[in-house]
């Protein structure tokens, strides 16, 4: 069985464990355009989002895709609250366009088991992954969301017992 685990962010990533194709960690792909105001900006690459997720299309069987169930918190701005709630649409829909299964997940479930005893920050998440997945490029405080999208997918794999 594989699971993926998606930390829908612009800063987040996908990340597949068990199965042929894990451990294996994708940044989420982003390009920068201009504004209208002539700055510059980040955005979702939406074909390159799709190009990670195809190859899982021959597994859907034996594929379960775990995705951060993300939310408004108290003192985000409008800006931060529309991109996430942008991206965790644009990996839905990437999902069921491709036929993929999907489950969301809150942080608070998938934190409380991989992170039991330890903070919830961003740190604790790197520190806790790295122990996990020795071998995934996760040294850099930026990897944050890589470090996440691990966890989700082995959240999935303990509670589904594969």
């Amino acid at each position: 069985m594989i699971y993926l685990g998606i930390d829908p962010g612009l800063d987040g990533a996908v990340a597949a464990v068990g199965g042929a194709f894990g451990p294996a960690v994708y940044d989420t792909p982003t390009m920068t355009v201009a504004g209208s105001d002539g700055s510059k900006k980040r955005v979702y690459a939406i074909s390159r989002m799709a190009e990670i997720l195809s190859p899982y299309r021959g597994v859907a069987g034996d594929l379960l895709v775990l995705i951060e169930n993300v939310h408004a918190m108290p003192g985000q701005g409008v800006r931060s609250m529309f991109s996430m709630g942008y991206g965790l649409g644009l990996w839905e829909g990437l999902l069921a366009g491709l036929g993929l299964p999907f489950e969301r997940v809150t942080p608070q479930r998938w934190k409380k088991l991989m992170l039991d005893g330890q903070g919830k920050d961003k740190d604790a998440s790197r520190f806790k992954a790295q122990a996990l997945f020795p071998k995934a490029e996760l040294h850099l405080k930026k990897h944050d969301g890589r470090a996440e999208a691990l966890l989700i997918a082995e959240y999935g794999r303990r509670t589904r017992g594969n």
